[in-house]
Parts: structure tokens; C-alpha cells; sequence
């Protein structure tokens, strides 16, 4: 799937109970933390040779939340969470495309959603 500039690139990003991102193309997301955390796409949660994700969702705390976020470049978030782990680059493309494959399958207050549920 290609996606346009304006689709890849945030106009706003907030970091609250959710991180809710602005895109450049006028959508609002709202990522749940838990949700974040769990699909974090580094080397530690997802083996690079599969593809297979090795991160179990049991291991996350509850109350995930965001210590510390940093931008890398233009294209991605770096977030350190509260469990410790701080390698995941979120690149702004990946949270879009999982944004847009969430609304095709319909809301879910537990994924990425347009609105507060």
C-alpha cells in the first residue's frame, strides 16, 4: 500500500492516556498504550529472520505507560516504556498503516481508533 506524504507524516503528536496523532491529511488516531507496547516492532518483540512476534502480551504491565518519547528524524518515534524497554522505533508509516487496517476491520477501543470509545 502506498501512502501518500500527507498520510505519513503527523501534523500533531500527544502523549497522554493514549497517543493520539494528528496526520497531515486531517485523521485523528488514538493509539491505547497496552495496544502500542504490544506491537512494538523491534528486534527484542519480533524476530527478524520470521517475522514472528515473540513479545507475549502477558509479560506488559497493565498500567503500560510512556516514560519518555523522542523523535528519530521525520519518521519515527522512539518511546521508552515504563516496563523498561525503550528499542522499538515506531516509524510514522507503520502507525499509519495499522491505523488504517484497524478502521477496515471496524473500531476496537482495545486497537487504534478515530475516536474515544
Amino acid at each position: 500500500m502506498s501512502l501518500g506524504l500527507s498520510k505519513r507524516k503527523p501534523r500533531d503528536v500527544v502523549f497522554a492516556d493514549d497517543l493520539t496523532i494528528t496526520w497531515r491529511d486531517g485523521v485523528v488516531s488514538h493509539f491505547p498504550l497496552f495496544y502500542l507496547r504490544n506491537v512494538c516492532p523491534c528486534a527484542n518483540c519480533v524476530d527478524e529472520l520470521t517475522g514472528k512476534k515473540v513479545l507475549d502480551p502477558k509479560t506488559i504491565p497493565e498500567g503500560i505507560h510512556i516514560k519518555k518519547a523522542d523523535y528519530v528524524g521525520n519518521y519515527a518515534l522512539r518511546i521508552q516504556w515504563s516496563d523498561g524497554h525503550d528499542a522499538g522505533l515506531y516509524a510514522f508509516r507503520f502507525l499509519r498503516e495499522i491505523f488504517d487496517d484497524a478502521m477496515e476491520k471496524g473500531p476496537d477501543p482495545a486497537g487504534p481508533h478515530a475516536k474515544e470509545v
